[in-house]
């Protein structure tokens, strides 16, 4: 059976930019370090070893050279013993593999193709849109209340202070949790998203060799030179569009782990059947499946 991995050529050729660095931060914003998201955050560093310990390793041993007019240096390098091994046998003659028949793909021309890769790029690039102006918004409020505190600093008390100034670190504080976690559910619509069009792609890409009568198909961009009937991408994009025009994307306010967890996450196919009021029923597994 043929087998062609397209997960790290199709994360790497959509054009969507689902990253966890696409909001931009207030750090960059107004040199403050309020937002800072998970991935992005520095590791933490090795904590630095005691003078006492560092003295304490043993130091490699250096042997000063022979001098040059010793015996040592023109001494031939010394023969080590060859324990024998035991002989190869020979292995019985095998059917030859098949003549390979080449085919050739770009996985980006095709999610360029792909409606379904659209549609994503469409929601979810709109949401991270939203989210971002978001952020920007509560940025804005975070220094108008800092600089409202500077003007008032002289007429307050500073009981008075420290409590404005807690209030403010806990309103940051709980922005940040609110937009990690909104930034995080983005990420994971787009995993359940593109997941589906991965694992479609797979076996259109499969069925369309097979129909050629191709047992090897390479990514476009590693081969140097081809002909136009090795090259498979257009006729994979027709026959995915066909098959996958659109797929589901979990909705703005629901959380894809919860929605995982609950064990009713629709599917393509419900679209065949007419708008539904509710989530796809839970498909028991066949028996001697358990």
């Amino acid at each position: 059976m043929m087998r062609f991995s397209t997960r790290t050529a199709l994360l790497g050729a959509v054009v969507l930019s689902f990253s966890s660095a696409f909001v931009p931060s207030a750090q960059a914003q107004n040199g403050g370090g309020w937002f800072v998201p998970k991935t992005q955050q520095p590791a933490a560093q090795a904590p630095a070893q005691h003078p006492a310990a560092a003295r304490r390793a043993p130091a490699p041993v250096q042997l000063p050279a022979p001098p040059a007019d010793s015996q040592e240096a023109d001494q031939a390098p010394p023969v080590l013993p060859l324990p024998p091994i035991p002989s190869a046998p020979e292995v019985a003659k095998e059917a030859p593999p098949p003549t390979t028949v080449i085919g050739v793909i770009s996985v980006g021309g095709v999610m360029r193709q792909s409606s379904a890769a659209m549609q994503v790029e469409r929601t979810l690039g709109g949401r991270r849109d939203e989210l971002a102006q978001d952020l920007q918004k509560e940025q804005a409020g975070w220094r108008d209340e800092q600089q409202k505190l500077q003007a008032q600093a002289k007429s307050l008390t500073s009981e008075q202070i420290q409590t404005r100034e807690r209030s403010l670190q806990a309103r940051v504080m709980k922005a940040q949790r609110d937009f990690r976690n909104r930034n995080r559910i983005i990420q994971e619509a787009a995993q359940v998203s593109l997941g589906q069009i991965e694992r479609e792609l797979v076996q259109v890409i499969q069925k369309v060799a097979a129909a050629h009568g191709m047992n090897l198909v390479l990514h476009s961009e590693q081969v140097a030179l081809h002909v136009d009937g090795q090259d498979i991408t257009n006729e994979v994009a027709v026959q995915l569009n066909k098959i996958l025009p659109s797929v589901f994307i979990p909705e703005a306010n629901v959380d894809p782990e919860e929605l995982a967890k609950s064990g009713k996450m629709p599917t393509t196919a419900d679209a065949d059947q007419g708008p539904r009021t509710g989530p796809a029923p839970v498909v028991a597994p066949a028996a001697g499946q358990q």
